[in-house]
Parts: C-alpha cells; structure tokens; sequence
C-alpha cells in the first residue's frame, strides 16, 4: 500500500541513508498533529498499594536467588552511558561565559545566579577526585592551584579543567569522569560500574557481563578506557565481557515546524534528531539478554553494599517470579484446570498487580496465556526526596484498568487538579534501578518493541535560526518504552540512590570514600 507523505527524492535519499522509511517519518508528522495523550493517574504507588518492602530475611533469601542466577551465567548489567558530561558542569561554563577578563575573581560574579555555585566548587576543590590531575595541568601552565584558588581567579582554573588544552572535561562522556578518589584508586563512573557489576553478575566462570551505549563521537575514548580498567581489575578469579553500542540511526526522529511540517536545516535537509533515551529500547532489543540490570551511568557510588545487597534480591525476586510465570504459561498450553486457573488468577493479582476477570473458564485462561506472556522487571523505588523526576504510580488505561508504571512529570497533564494531587501525593521516586527478564519459557527473547506504548512520546518546542520547531522523543525506555511490560515496584534505601546531575553533587557523601571499596 501507497502511502501519502510530503516527502522530495532528496529527503527520501536521506531517510534512506539512516534506515528511516518514509512510513515511519510520516508517522513522526502524524503524532506531532494529533499530539501526545497525557497519562491518566489513577493514584500513587505506595507501600502496601503497589510498593513491596522487603523484610531483613526475605532480602537475604532473595540475595541468595540472585547468586545462584549470577552463577549459571543468566545475568548482565545494561548502562545508557552516552550522558554529556557538559551538564555536570553547566554552571561553571556560564559562569566563565560572563567575562573575558582572566584576572576576574569570583567576587566580581557576585550578582550571577552561578555565584553559589562557582564559589562552593573552589572552596571545596580538593574533595574532588579529579584534583591532582587538575592541579598538575595548572602547573603545567606556570601557575599554582592554591595561589589561584585563593586569588578567587577562576577562569585559569575553570579554562584547564574544561578546555580540550587542559583536561577537556566539557567534552568528554560523564561516564569517564573522575567521580570518587581512593586511597590507592581513583575511579570513574564506568569503572565504578564494572567493579560493582563484578559483585552480583559474575558467572561461576568468573565472567562479569556488562553492556554500554555510547555516543559515536566517544566510542573510541570508551572503548580505551574500558580495556583500561578490564586490564586494571582483572582478577585470577575474574574477568570482563564488556561491550558497546551506539543508539541506532534509524530510531531518530523528524523534527516539524509547528504547522507539522517538515521542519529543514539551513542546507535543505531534514531535520533529524536523536530520539531520547526510549531509542536505546532498540539496543536492549538487539542485545537479547537473559536478566538484565539497568541503571543510569551517574548513579554509583562509594558505599556501595547496600546497593548490591538489595540488587541482588531484585535479580532473586525477578527470577523466582519468572519461574512461577513459566509454570502457568506451561499449564495454561498443557490444558489448564480449574485449580491451576485459580492459582494463576491469585498470583497474577497478588504479584504482578493485574486483576483476571470474572467469568467462564476459557476466557479466564485466554486472559490469564496474554497477561503473562510479556517481558518482566522488578524495579527498585526510592523514598521522594525532592529529585526532580517519576515515580511509581497506578495508571487507568482507556478501559479503566488499572496498572502500575513509572510516570515522567511531563506526562500529566498538570493542569488538572486530581491529576496535579495524585502527582504530588508521590511518596517514592524512580532511581532507574530495574531487573528485567526479557525471555519465554522456550528461552527465545521477547520483541520488546511489541511491549511500549507508542502514545507516550514527549514533544518539545524548541526553536533555531529564529524558528520554532518541534521535536520528537521516543517513549521513554522505563516507562513508555516498557508500559506493557509485567512490573513489580520493590521500596530501596535512599542511600541507594546517588546521582550525579551537576559537578557539586560530587560532594555529597555518598561520593566521599573514606576506605578503599573491595
């Protein structure tokens, strides 16, 4: 079939060179005009209502689970890792961006909203672990840190911490910047991972599997810097297989004016953009894990048992669901009887939160082989603290079901009271902190593209050259891209939850080691 679509031969050249058909492209104009439906929130997820906590002896049974599926191999960790580390540092830039002056101090940006910033970053400076470096390539230049720092001078300091002629931080990955600094180690966020990865994926092999998505532009300061750090904790007992990917060409989006038409570069081409972290479902997708674990590349961090204790009970917990999932997936193609129709309804109801409809026992069954024929997650929740973020929450669908997913602010349509409340009411908030089985029975993997909610996109206004245009992101990879997965929302301790949004978040304590972590 023919379809309609307002697209030259140059742009289908183009489209075509990415991997994009013009069907998708016209679908990307198509959302931009109909607009993305908010979600609707029926009430927040609490503890007791769609929030498990996990008792003292259920996490050291479950912890044992997660061993024992790290031992027969079926584990791996997935980290998005292509986050800018420009970000970190977006105060320190706009504060140099406000004067030219190399002798300016701090106290001449007393009026600048980056002035708190900017002053705490240099009176702190030596609890960053990037510190000795940075001091060095000051030296480097004739001067001294300390005679700068107390001059209040900050451009020489900020020039050799950020620019490609010193440290080049603004354009590195924030993956491979120094976050902790040991007594004999300092570690950046990947290796952080890795070491930690090493603690509950490991096989009984020794294999530790981890899988990172990169930026092109940094895949080969990556690729060094992981063999690096395999080289550097390898262990007679342990070993690395790490590997990268790119988010796909072909999951970009079409960028549109904001009459919905294609919106164009100066050069005529079209305008495509990355689309978000929901496009990185397509390398999860390819990647075709057993049980995976997904976490953000800046949350680590240097005390880190708690972390690993309740990681591994999430694995345990998603495994031990599994199982039962393929027992009544076995018994519901082998004929089910009532008993096990009974069984299936209670654990479907009472684990994965999905309530079975009354009625004749065929169409229980039919309910029952669709519901839990879909991919798994078990997802760590964290006590609201402020973050800005999602959260776990109870969501109506258009047949007023009810069921839980991670909720983005941007998805509520906060102008309406009740859903303003609900939004608000949040008591928890989402770390990215998943396990998830992604397999059948049979051990063929799910085509997780089949599981998302396409109508979860998120459209942006933007503007360039003078002109507004609209951008297109994917739905988001935990919550759209996963709204119909089965989910299990499990309570974690705050201090499992350690981000790293701007450079001075480094100073928290969790960033702080005190010991050499084994």
């Amino acid at each position: 079939m023919t379809v309609s679509h307002p697209f030259t031969e140059r742009d289908l050249r183009q489209l075509r060179d990415r991997g994009i058909s013009p069907e998708r492209a016209a679908e990307c104009l198509a959302t931009f005009a109909a607009g993305v439906p908010h979600a609707v929130l029926d009430r927040p997820c609490t503890r007791g209502d769609g929030i498990t906590v996990l008792e003292d002896a259920e996490l050291d049974r479950l912890g044992r689970r997660g061993e024992e599926a790290a031992r027969e191999g079926r584990l791996m960790k997935f980290v998005p890792a292509s986050g800018a580390a420009s970000r970190m540092f977006q105060a320190l830039l706009a504060a140099r961006g406000r004067t030219g002056d190399a002798s300016a101090t701090v106290e001449d940006l007393r009026d600048a909203p980056e002035y708190p910033t900017l002053r705490e970053f240099l009176a702190h400076l030596d609890r960053f672990a990037f510190y000795p470096e940075l001091e060095a390539a000051v030296a480097r230049r004739g001067e001294g840190l300390q005679p700068l720092r107390q001059a209040g001078r900050f451009r020489e300091v900020l020039d050799c911490l950020l620019d490609p002629g010193g440290m080049g931080y603004a354009a590195l990955p924030k993956g491979l910047v120094p976050f902790h600094r040991y007594a004999d180690d300092c570690r950046t966020p990947v290796a952080e991972h890795l070491l930690e990865a090493r603690r509950y994926v490991r096989d009984r092999t020794g294999m530790v599997r981890v899988h990172l998505t990169v930026s092109p532009e940094h895949w080969g300061e990556v690729e060094d810097h992981v063999a690096a750090m395999c080289r550097r904790y390898q262990e007679p007992d342990t070993s690395f297989d790490v590997t990268l990917s790119v988010q796909r060409p072909d999951t970009d989006t079409l960028a549109a004016t904001l009459d919905n038409q294609p919106f164009r570069e100066p050069d005529g081409n079209l305008s495509l953009r990355p689309g978000g972290h929901g496009a990185l479902l397509a390398n999860l997708n390819d990647l075709a894990p057993d049980v995976v674990f997904i976490q953000n590349v800046d949350n680590v961090a240097v005390y880190a048992g708690t972390a690993v204790r309740y990681r591994k009970a999430l694995a345990g917990l998603l495994v031990e669901l599994q199982a039962r999932v393929f027992h009544y997936l076995d018994g519901l193609d082998a004929g089910p009887s009532l008993g096990l129709l009974d069984e299936a309804s209670r654990f479907a109801r009472d684990q994965l939160s999905v309530a079975p409809p009354d009625g004749p026992a065929a169409g229980r069954a039919g309910f029952l082989r669709e519901t839990l024929d879909r991919p798994l997650r078990v997802c760590g929740m964290v006590p609201s603290a402020g973050e800005p973020g999602g959260g776990p929450f109870w969501v109506r669908d258009a047949r007023g079901r009810c069921s839980l997913q991670i909720v983005e602010s941007s998805q509520v349509d906060m102008e309406e009271p009740r859903q303003r409340e609900a939004f608000a009411a949040s008591t928890h908030f989402n770390p990215v902190d998943l396990v998830c089985g992604v397999r059948r029975p049979s051990g063929a993997c799910f085509d997780l593209m089949a599981f998302r909610d396409p109508r979860a996109a998120f459209i942006a206004i933007k503007s360039a050259g003078g002109s507004g245009f609209k951008t297109l992101e994917h739905p988001g990879l935990w919550n759209g891209g996963m709204a119909r997965w089965n989910t299990v929302f499990v309570e974690m301790p705050a201090q499992t939850f350690a981000p790293v949004k701007t450079v001075l978040d480094l100073l928290r304590p969790e960033h702080q080691p005190r010991r050499t972590l084994k």
